[in-house]
């Protein structure tokens, strides 16, 4: 995993992000236009982190801090560098800057019928919490 560079995303990766969840990421969200990245990426400019190898974007994942809790969403790896530390490397990335800024629980947002993703984070020491349901509501 020498090769692998962790990085927080700049404005100039909207587009090279977005192209990426396209390929990499199961599903996609309200908020997966330029729009949203640039906001998250403005208003917190350290909360979506980039996994590169050889210079070329092999996972993300957003780790943002509310001063409460610290939600993890958009955890996604490209195909090609699966199995090979790449989520890891970025959920240790985001479990520090979580420490960092005073956070003491995580949580994820993952899809239910996403199979390997419920793997790859009971590996990562997290656990579902069947007594909370999730409730969403569109802002647009």
């Amino acid at each position: 995993m020498d090769d692998l560079r962790i990085r927080a995303a700049t404005g100039a990766d909207t587009d090279s992000v977005l192209a990426f969840w396209k390929d990499a990421a199961e599903g996609t969200s309200v908020s997966d236009d330029r729009t949203g990245v640039s906001v998250l990426v403005e208003r917190d400019s350290g909360a979506l982190l980039l996994a590169e190898r050889d210079g070329e974007l092999a996972g993300t994942v957003i780790a943002g801090f509310d001063g409460w809790r610290c939600h993890l969403y958009r955890l996604a790896v490209h195909p090609r560098h699966r199995r090979r530390g790449v989520a890891t490397a970025l959920l240790a990335a985001a479990e520090a800057r979580f420490t960092a800024l005073g956070g003491r629980r995580g949580d994820a947002m993952v899809l239910d019928r996403n199979e390997d993703a419920h793997a790859a984070w009971t590996a990562a020491g997290y656990a579902p919490e069947p007594q909370w349901s999730r409730w969403v509501k569109p802002l647009r």
